[in-house]
């Protein structure tokens, strides 16, 4: 008979894998100091990773058998060195070795939010970030910057300015909404050799309510909604229309700050230093509803004022007492609309396609 085949396997030792590494970035010039650094092993497991600047600082960082991750992110215009190395399943040792050199920026552009962690605001409240300088690289940076909310809610950038990005969602925001804000510019590159400062975050939630005042300068009312219910309608005296400065300007108006008590002053009409009492800013140009008691007899009747919403002494303490930062004050009625000129917010006053016209968002 004849012999059975053998095996081509038979009496062979099985080949064992050996250690394959990929290391990121394994060396280079004018890397970003954002990452990813990073240390990926086949056919083994890493047994240890170190990454050292220059001057011997170890970077922070997470190991698996088969991936080590920095978790932190470097400096700019700096040396960095890898060392530690892999097993692989033949039982030979691979080294983890390369060096490479972070980007040295011309200058650094820092970011400042107009929200704070743990904070409540209305459901009109914009979210803006300010840098410190212009940015040419609109889009890059906007790249970074991300919104995330505990409900669906559709909204977009809008760049008001050369050095001021918004973000608001299409509609009111929906009340205890919890929202995330994430400008993650560190190592991003801003354009003209300017880069990210540093990372900046807040989380912070929209109010249980749905807060809504309507300033109608037409009929001289002063109306108070909750959750679309009229609470209060009181009578006002709003800016005049005989002069344009002093006009109550028309458009969404959003609550940014409030006093019990305050001065109020104006070079333009010549005035300085008046008390008054439950004043809430409703504009950067300068307009507030706070109260009068000296227009008493015109509130309901006439504008009379420079462009505030007076209301008496009782009703103003009413809607300070209710009112919150990002609450929404929806003018109607005069002749000037708001406008970018009176600065802080007159974002709604843009329909959508409108803002996001002024996005920069490539796709």
């Amino acid at each position: 008979m004849p012999d059975a085949p053998s095996s081509p396997a038979a009496g062979v030792a099985e080949e064992k894998a050996k250690a394959a590494l990929t290391v990121t970035p394994e060396s280079g010039e004018g890397v970003s100091p954002a990452g990813p650094f990073q240390v990926g092993v086949t056919g083994g497991s890493l047994t240890a990773v170190a990454l050292t600047g220059a001057d011997g600082t170890v970077v922070k960082g997470e190991l698996t058998a088969d991936r080590w991750v920095a978790t932190e992110d470097l400096g700019y215009d700096k040396a960095y060195t890898w060392s530690g190395s892999a097993k692989g399943a033949d039982g030979a040792d691979v080294p983890v070795s390369g060096s490479f050199r972070t980007l040295k920026p011309q200058r650094l552009t820092s970011a400042k939010l107009n929200v704070g962690d743990n904070q409540t605001y209305g459901i009109a409240m914009p979210l803006k970030v300010t840098f410190s300088s212009a940015v040419q690289d609109k889009a890059s940076v906007q790249k970074a910057m991300t919104v995330k909310t505990s409900v669906p809610t559709e909204g977009a950038w809008a760049w008001l300015t050369d050095t001021e990005a918004h973000w608001r969602p299409r509609e009111y925001w929906k009340p205890n909404t919890e929202v995330s804000l994430d400008v993650d510019v560190y190592g991003v590159p801003f354009g003209g050799g300017a880069y990210g400062a540093d990372d900046v975050h807040a989380q912070f939630k929209i109010a249980d309510r749905a807060l809504v005042a309507k300033a109608n300068t037409q009929t001289k009312r002063f109306e108070i909604y909750r959750d679309g219910v009229l609470l209060h309608d009181f009578p006002a005296s709003y800016g005049t229309e005989h002069i344009p400065q002093a006009v109550t300007r028309s458009g969404i108006h959003v609550v940014q700050q409030k006093w019990a008590e305050r001065t109020m002053s104006s070079d333009f009409f010549k005035y300085q230093n008046i008390p008054v009492t439950y004043a809430v800013l409703i504009s950067g140009n300068g307009e507030f509803v706070h109260e009068n008691n000296g227009t008493i007899a015109k509130q309901g009747k006439e504008n009379v004022s420079h462009g505030c919403a007076n209301l008496s002494g009782p009703n103003a303490k009413i809607f300070f007492d209710l009112t919150m930062m990002g609450d929404p004050v929806e003018v109607v009625g005069s002749t000037i609309p708001l406008g970018p000129a009176d600065r802080d917010y007159w974002d709604w006053t843009l329909d959508w396609a409108a803002w996001t016209a002024k996005s920069a968002a490539t796709s």
